[in-house]
């Protein structure tokens, strides 16, 4: 599959990605061209079906169906919420508590169709939130969507007052420097421009976990924190407290 697209475990029936950001879930409609993780695996199985998608700049674990029996069975398992769904999500701010529930509807906004609100109208979206590492400006979380709204994470973390670190449509930021950690101890070479750590939405799908609609056995799926994110974090190890 080359360097950018890992596969992370497969059977007969199931293919689950690790989908770098920036790469595209299935085919843009004006663009074609542009690198798909559908196109990739298309090339490697021959017709394969997506069973969920991810955001653009949203790095993390992807399924497809290596059939339409299986296709139909995981998206009845996604549909009734029967499919365990975790993010790592680093956010602005330090969240208070340890866990909690954002239970907040989500509408497209009438203002601008590319963005999703928070409002009455919207549809029923529930986000399970759990903090791993706090650090003085910044809280590290993990997120479990129960619903499947667009946007929902970045959405419900810009809600309640901690938006992504990383969020060029619903965040503070458009991209994260050691630079914002170290302050004054931060020293750039002479006629050299600092380069962003991340520069794109702190998000990643980290794990799924669901039972196999063909072997009924349990199966989670882990797709390790890519280098961007990974790298964030150890600075905010070094210099974040």
């Amino acid at each position: 599959m080359g360097k950018q697209l890992e596969i992370i475990y497969e059977d007969d029936e199931l293919v689950f990605a690790n989908k770098p950001s920036g790469m595209l879930s299935i085919p843009d409609r004006y663009a074609t061209d542009l690198a798909n993780v559908y196109n990739l695996l298309q090339r490697k199985y021959g017709e394969v079906f997506p069973v969920h998608r991810l955001d653009r700049e949203t790095s993390g674990l992807i399924c497809f169906a290596k059939n339409e029996v299986m296709h139909k069975a995981m998206n009845e398992l996604f549909q009734k919420r029967l499919v365990g769904k975790y993010y790592y999500v680093i956010v602005n701010g330090v969240m208070n508590h340890d866990e909690g529930t954002i239970d907040k509807p989500i509408a497209q906004n009438k203002m601008d169709s590319s963005k999703m609100i928070v409002a009455k109208r919207g549809k029923e979206s529930t986000t399970l939130y759990k903090v791993l590492e706090r650090f003085k400006d910044v809280t590290v979380v993990e997120a479990q969507i129960k619903t499947g709204r667009t946007h929902q994470i970045r959405v419900h973390f810009e809600a309640i007052g901690y938006p992504l670190l990383v969020d060029k449509v619903y965040g503070k930021h458009t991209q994260f420097l050691v630079s914002s950690l170290k302050g004054r101890k931060f020293k750039l070479a002479k006629d050299t421009i600092e380069k962003p750590l991340l520069n794109r939405t702190s998000l990643h799908a980290h794990r799924l976990v669901f039972i196999h609609p063909t072997t009924k056995k349990e199966i989670e799926i882990i797709a390790p924190l890519p280098r961007d994110i990974a790298a964030v974090i150890k600075q905010l190890r070094k210099w974040g407290n």
